[in-house]
C-alpha cells in the first residue's frame, strides 16, 4: 500500500464514520444493483477547507499533497463568500482529484479577524514543515488532530453570523468536507445527475436545493448535485454542546467531451471526459453546510 493509500483511506474511514448518509447510500446501491461491492463507487474528488493565515491555508495545505504526486491546477475565486481555491490533479486516475478552498481572513470584519487569529495564532510554524510527507500515517493523524483549541459556542456564533464557512471551520478544521461519488460510471438508470437525484430522494436523502438541486456548468460538460449536510452534536469550550454542520457526499457526473464523441462506452477513460470544476457550480455547493440548507 502506498502513503498515498495510507492517507485517502484514512479520510474516507473517519469521514463514513462521522456522516451515516454515506453507508446509507452505499447499502442502497448495493440493495438497488447499482454498484457489486462498496468499492465499486469511483471517488472523483475530495475537498478541504482552509483558513487563509500565513502559517495555515491553501499553501501550506498543498505542500502535503504535492509531495504524494498532486500537480495544482486552475484557480477559483469565490467573491461574495470571501473565498479562493485550487483544485489539484491526482497522480494516477485511481485516485480522487482535490479541491482545496481558503478563506480570505483579512477581508472579513476586524472582530471577526480578531477571533480566527486567536485561534489560528497558536500555530506557531507551518505544520506541513515538520511533518513527515512520507510516512502515510504520520499525515493521517495530522489530518484528523486539532490544530487549536477547541473554541468557545460564543465564539463560533460570532462568525457563523458573518461566515457560515469560517464558522465550519474554526470548529471542524482540517476534517474531510466531502468525497464525490462519479456518477457517469454507474449502471445505465442511474449514470446521470438527474437520475441519480430520483434514488437518492426515493431513499430519504435530502439534497441540497441552493440555485437549483442540479449544478450545471454553461458548457454543459460538468453537473452536480450534493447532500445537506449531516447534523452533529459539537462540544465546545467548558463542555458546552451544539448541533452544527458535519459534511455531506456530493455527485459528479462529467460528460464526454465533443472530440471524443465517437468512442464507444467502454473505450471511455478520464481524459475522454470534462475536467477541472466550476465556480459556479462549487459556490452553492458550499452552501450544503448552510443553515439555509440544514435548518440548525
Amino acid at each position: 500500500m502506498t502513503t498515498l493509500d495510507i492517507v485517502i483511506n484514512g479520510l474516507m474511514g473517519r469521514y463514513k464514520e462521522r456522516v451515516p448518509d454515506v453507508q446509507k447510500i452505499i447499502n442502497a446501491m448495493l440493495a438497488e444493483g447499482i454498484i457489486a461491492q462498496p468499492d465499486g463507487i469511483e471517488n472523483d474528488h475530495v475537498a478541504f477547507r482552509t483558513m487563509g493565515v500565513p502559517q495555515l491555508g491553501i499553501q501550506s495545505f498543498e505542500k502535503i499533497f504535492q509531495h504524494l504526486g498532486y500537480q495544482k491546477r486552475e484557480p477559483y475565486v469565490f467573491a461574495e463568500k470571501k473565498l479562493d481555491a485550487y483544485w489539484y490533479a491526482p497522480p494516477a486516475p485511481q485516485y480522487p482529484r482535490i479541491f482545496v478552498s481558503e478563506l480570505r481572513v483579512n477581508d472579513l470584519s476586524d472582530e471577526a479577524q480578531r477571533i480566527i487569529k486567536s485561534y489560528t495564532n497558536e500555530v506557531k510554524t507551518d505544520p506541513a514543515d515538520s511533518l513527515n510527507l512520507n510516512d502515510g500515517a504520520a499525515i493521517d493523524a495530522f489530518l484528523h488532530q486539532p490544530l487549536w483549541r477547541t473554541p468557545t459556542l460564543q465564539d463560533f456564533q460570532t462568525l457563523l453570523a458573518e461566515s457560515e464557512y469560517a464558522a465550519w471551520v474554526i470548529y471542524n478544521r482540517y476534517y474531510l468536507n466531502h468525497f464525490t461519488i462519479s456518477v457517469h460510471n454507474l449502471p445505465t438508470g442511474y449514470n446521470t445527475v438527474a437520475d441519480l437525484n430520483v434514488f437518492l430522494e426515493k431513499i430519504g436523502v435530502k439534497l441540497n436545493d441552493a440555485g437549483s438541486k442540479i449544478k450545471q456548468s454553461p458548457d454543459g460538460g460538468l453537473l452536480q448535485s450534493a447532500t445537506v449536510a449531516q447534523k452533529i452534536e459539537a462540544e465546545f469550550a467548558n463542555g458546552q454542546k451544539h448541533i452544527i454542520s458535519g459534511s455531506y457526499v456530493e455527485f459528479a457526473e462529467r460528460r464526454v467531451l465533443p472530440q471524443f464523441q465517437h468512442l464507444p462506452a467502454n473505450e471511455l477513460k478520464r481524459e475522454h471526459r470534462r475536467e477541472g470544476f466550476e465556480a459556479s457550480n462549487a459556490d452553492k455547493i458550499f452552501e450544503s453546510t448552510y443553515i439555509s440548507q440544514t435548518g440548525v
